[in-house]
Protein backbone atom coordinates (compact mmCIF):
# COMPACT_ATOMS: atom_id res chain seq x y z
CA UNK A 1 0.00 0.00 0.00
CA UNK A 2 1.21 3.21 -0.95
CA UNK A 3 2.32 5.60 2.10
CA UNK A 4 0.35 8.67 3.68
CA UNK A 5 1.46 12.09 1.92
CA UNK A 6 3.01 14.72 4.47
CA UNK A 7 0.11 17.20 5.02
CA UNK A 8 2.32 20.36 3.52
CA UNK A 9 2.58 18.10 0.35
CA UNK A 10 -0.21 18.57 -1.91
CA UNK A 11 -2.35 15.57 -3.01
CA UNK A 12 -1.70 13.74 -6.36
CA UNK A 13 -3.98 11.50 -7.50
CA UNK A 14 -2.99 8.00 -8.81
CA UNK A 15 0.66 8.76 -8.87
CA UNK A 16 2.90 6.91 -10.95
CA UNK A 17 3.73 3.90 -7.75
CA UNK A 18 0.22 4.10 -7.02
CA UNK A 19 -1.22 3.40 -10.60
CA UNK A 20 1.50 0.39 -11.03
CA UNK A 21 0.26 -1.32 -7.54
CA UNK A 22 -3.12 -1.07 -9.05
CA UNK A 23 -3.05 -2.36 -12.34
CA UNK A 24 -1.15 -5.07 -11.14
CA UNK A 25 -3.80 -6.27 -8.15
CA UNK A 26 -6.41 -5.79 -10.98
CA UNK A 27 -3.87 -8.13 -13.19
CA UNK A 28 -4.01 -10.99 -10.58
CA UNK A 29 -7.29 -10.33 -10.07
CA UNK A 30 -7.75 -11.16 -13.98
CA UNK A 31 -5.86 -13.72 -13.78
CA UNK A 32 -7.34 -15.21 -10.89
CA UNK A 33 -10.91 -14.95 -12.53
CA UNK A 34 -9.30 -16.64 -15.81
CA UNK A 35 -8.34 -19.52 -14.10
CA UNK A 36 -11.60 -19.56 -12.51
CA UNK A 37 -13.45 -20.08 -15.89
CA UNK A 38 -11.14 -22.54 -16.99
CA UNK A 39 -12.39 -24.21 -13.91
CA UNK A 40 -15.66 -24.19 -14.49
CA UNK A 41 -14.85 -25.46 -18.30
CA UNK A 42 -13.31 -28.40 -16.71
CA UNK A 43 -15.97 -29.28 -14.91
CA UNK A 44 -14.38 -28.50 -11.58
CA UNK A 45 -16.47 -29.65 -8.06
CA UNK A 46 -18.66 -26.19 -7.62
CA UNK A 47 -17.29 -26.06 -3.59
CA UNK A 48 -13.49 -25.23 -5.09
CA UNK A 49 -15.18 -23.21 -7.74
CA UNK A 50 -17.16 -20.83 -4.94
CA UNK A 51 -13.89 -20.59 -2.85
CA UNK A 52 -11.83 -19.32 -5.65
CA UNK A 53 -14.93 -16.55 -6.38
CA UNK A 54 -14.97 -15.88 -2.90
CA UNK A 55 -11.24 -15.07 -2.97
CA UNK A 56 -11.05 -12.60 -5.99
CA UNK A 57 -14.20 -10.79 -4.20
CA UNK A 58 -12.32 -10.51 -1.01
CA UNK A 59 -9.13 -9.46 -3.21
CA UNK A 60 -11.64 -6.88 -5.27
CA UNK A 61 -12.35 -5.16 -1.89
CA UNK A 62 -8.94 -5.18 -0.77
CA UNK A 63 -7.77 -3.20 -3.81
CA UNK A 64 -11.47 -1.18 -3.33
CA UNK A 65 -10.21 -0.25 0.27
CA UNK A 66 -7.04 0.79 -0.89
CA UNK A 67 -7.96 3.04 -3.82
CA UNK A 68 -10.38 4.85 -0.85
CA UNK A 69 -7.24 4.85 1.35
CA UNK A 70 -4.88 6.74 -0.20
CA UNK A 71 -6.81 8.20 -3.51
CA UNK A 72 -9.92 9.23 -2.94
CA UNK A 73 -8.83 12.47 -0.95
CA UNK A 74 -6.74 13.19 -3.62
CA UNK A 75 -9.02 12.50 -6.65
CA UNK A 76 -11.68 14.47 -4.82
CA UNK A 77 -9.15 17.32 -4.60
CA UNK A 78 -7.41 17.11 -8.10
CA UNK A 79 -9.79 15.12 -10.76
CA UNK A 80 -13.56 16.18 -9.23
CA UNK A 81 -15.34 19.00 -10.57
CA UNK A 82 -18.22 20.94 -9.17
CA UNK A 83 -19.20 22.16 -6.24
CA UNK A 84 -18.12 20.68 -2.74
CA UNK A 85 -21.39 19.44 -2.34
CA UNK A 86 -21.74 18.03 -5.78
CA UNK A 87 -18.06 16.27 -4.91
CA UNK A 88 -19.51 14.94 -1.77
CA UNK A 89 -22.39 13.10 -3.78
CA UNK A 90 -19.71 11.84 -5.88
CA UNK A 91 -17.75 10.17 -3.31
CA UNK A 92 -20.76 8.81 -1.55
CA UNK A 93 -22.41 7.09 -4.58
CA UNK A 94 -19.16 5.91 -5.18
CA UNK A 95 -18.39 4.29 -1.51
CA UNK A 96 -22.34 3.40 -1.73
CA UNK A 97 -21.70 1.46 -4.67
CA UNK A 98 -18.73 -0.44 -3.13
CA UNK A 99 -20.74 -1.00 -0.01
CA UNK A 100 -23.72 -2.79 -1.43
CA UNK A 101 -21.35 -5.06 -3.66
CA UNK A 102 -19.32 -6.32 -0.58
Amino acid sequence: MAARKKASQPDEYLTPEAQKGLADRLARIEGHVRSIRQMVVDHRCADEVLIQIAAVKAALNQTAASLIDSEMRACVNTCMGGSTDARLERVTKALSAVLKSS
